[in-house]
């Protein structure tokens, strides 16, 4: 029964390491799996632009021959830079409930941040912001959402006794879609863009809009969350990658961009049907009829998840929000969205708090990005 910690070196080997989530989570009516494919290409340097700028390393912690536990280990250097710190990450952390396995995954990643210089250990996180973050640590009783973790309840107990303590978190929401556009947005939306000369992109065709606007909108990206938690810069190869993987698929009509009289984007939501369901559907594959229930439920829905919102500095506080809402409000009411879900949002981030404050939010889950000094 003795434990073993292997190093994932091999192609074999990293797909037992992405894999091993889909049998622990096996039935778990609130975990939403991942794609296989995507998981193993983004530790794969020659597909994820990231490694350019990071370092990884994978483990997995093995008894009777069996996987037990996973983590992965990153160092951002820009990241460290941007940010003036010496911060190892951890990431991809999966494991039974057996204090010696997460212990030894832990301690295995932190002597390998501090072999290479680091003296502090954060995570749950990825080679970016981009990647999921933040371990749950309320709202395990729900469905989860395609662009975030789940885990069971001991995560956190165990992340407590390892001597890891709160570095911060994020909240995400419930809201109610309300039957019709509320007059204080159609009036706010009206007011805005005549005062500030915007205007909402309209735009059938997803090739031209993001032929058009897809750099654009990941420029504002850059600008709006620079100031949040792991923030690191895009590169320019970054941006086509996200380009590629996240608008090749979304619905124009689902994609609020904001122009100024110059074209530049000063605001954005992208927003997508849940696909929460279709991904357990898929467990892991989209082939050979993984791709069907995913297909289905872009098409009928009654959830939509807020992925992408973003407002330009300069245009923060002055009722610009109100402009992405009015402008999607009428897509997500034609295609009888009853509630949408939020993005995690920093607990600390009021300015994005406030965007839901007139439909009623519901807080409903809670995640956490835990932190050690590597003394």
């Amino acid at each position: 029964m003795s434990l073993e910690i292997r190093e994932v070196r091999t192609a074999k080997e990293m797909k037992a390491f992405v894999k091993f989530a889909l049998k622990l989570y096996k039935n778990n009516p609130f975990h939403v799996p991942a794609l296989t494919f995507d998981e193993v290409n983004t530790f794969n340097p020659k597909k994820n632009p990231a490694f350019e700028f990071c370092e990884s390393a994978c483990f997995v912690a093995v008894r009777d021959g069996k996987i037990v536990g996973r983590i992965a280990g990153f160092i951002n250097y820009n990241a460290n830079k941007w940010w003036k710190v010496q911060n190892a990450r951890f990431g991809w952390f999966d494991f039974i409930d057996d204090l010696e396995v997460s212990k030894a995954l832990l301690d295995t990643v932190e002597a390998w941040g501090k072999k290479k210089g680091m003296n502090a250990l954060t995570g749950p996180m990825g080679f970016t912001d981009m990647d999921h973050a933040g371990m749950l640590i309320e709202g395990f009783e729900l469905l989860g959402t395609f662009a975030t973790l789940h885990n069971f309840p001991y995560y956190p107990v165990h992340m407590e006794k390892l001597g890891y303590a709160k570095d911060v978190d994020w909240k995400e929401f419930q809201i109610t879609m309300p039957e019709s556009l509320p007059d204080r947005y159609a009036r706010m939306s009206a007011i805005v863009s005549e005062k500030y000369e915007l205007h909402a992109v309209k735009e059938k065709s997803r090739k031209k809009l993001v032929k058009k606007y897809g750099e654009k909108i990941f420029k504002l990206w850059n600008d709006t969350y620079n100031v949040l938690y792991g923030f690191s810069p895009l590169t320019d190869k970054q941006v086509q990658y996200y380009i590629k993987m996240y608008l090749s698929f979304v619905r124009p009509d689902l994609i609020s961009v904001i122009v100024d009289k110059e074209d530049n984007v000063v605001a954005m939501g992208i927003t997508l049907p849940s696909l929460s369901k279709a991904f357990q559907k898929a467990n892991g594959s989209i082939f050979p009829f993984g791709f069907i229930p995913l297909l289905k439920a872009l098409r009928k829905n009654d959830v939509v998840d807020f992925y992408l919102m973003g407002v330009h500095p300069d245009y923060q506080g002055k009722g610009v929000n109100a402009l992405v809402f009015a402008d999607l409000a009428p897509t997500f009411i034609k295609n009888g969205y009853k509630m949408a879900e939020s993005n995690p949002e920093l607990e600390s981030n009021t300015k994005v708090q406030t965007l839901w404050t007139n439909l009623g939010p519901k807080h409903v889950r809670s995640r956490r990005v835990f932190k050690k000094e590597l003394i």
